[in-house]
């Protein structure tokens, strides 16, 4: 993995990283936003604490463990990943309560034209923010977008201590075996 200076991951502070999306996804995973690492690869959960992929693959969404530069695979699976808020930040107690509102609006106009079966926001907390939502839990959630269902997932964030790679992987396995099950 390329190693970047403190300076240069702060050049990629506010960027925009590009969506991994196509039409008809079974599962459109959802970001809170782009941490600095993935704006300066251009790969989404690319910080190395990340366990996003690592959790993907062993919740079976991916029959191997994909690295941050192969994102535009997961296509070929039926997946793909957006984030709530596009810019990058260090952190995402950095994003205003504006910000996650628009981007709460933003993703639902998105979620509506790509037509997902599930949108799975990868981060409870973002999910209450972006959609003022103070009761959600981890889980299926009542809302939906035309005919996409919503889950909340655990953030994989390293930083995320009161869930391991294997409970996540449980609770993504769960939304894998609802997205199985909800096929057409």
């Amino acid at each position: 993995m390329t190693r970047f200076t403190p300076a240069e991951l702060e050049a990629a502070r506010d960027r925009l990283v590009p969506d991994v999306v196509a039409d008809g996804l079974q599962v459109l995973f959802c970001g809170i936003n782009p941490g600095l690492m993935t704006a300066a690869t251009g790969h989404h959960f690319a910080r190395p604490g990340n366990r996003f992929w690592p959790v993907l693959h062993l919740s079976g969404f991916t029959p191997r463990q994909l690295k941050p530069s192969e994102q535009d695979e997961l296509l070929s699976y039926g997946l793909g990943i957006t984030n709530v808020v596009a810019r990058a930040s260090a952190r995402a107690d950095e994003l205003s309560a504006a910000e996650y509102r628009e981007g709460g609006r933003l993703l639902a106009a998105k979620v509506e034209r790509l037509r997902p079966r599930w949108l799975a926001v990868v981060g409870v907390t973002a999910y209450r923010a972006a959609f003022d939502d103070r009761k959600a839990v981890i889980g299926p959630q009542e809302r939906t977008f035309g005919d996409t269902r919503v889950w909340a997932l655990p953030n994989p964030s390293g930083l995320n201590a009161h869930w391991t790679a294997a409970t996540m992987a449980e609770e993504y396995g769960r939304l894998r075996k609802a997205a199985a099950d909800r096929a057409p």
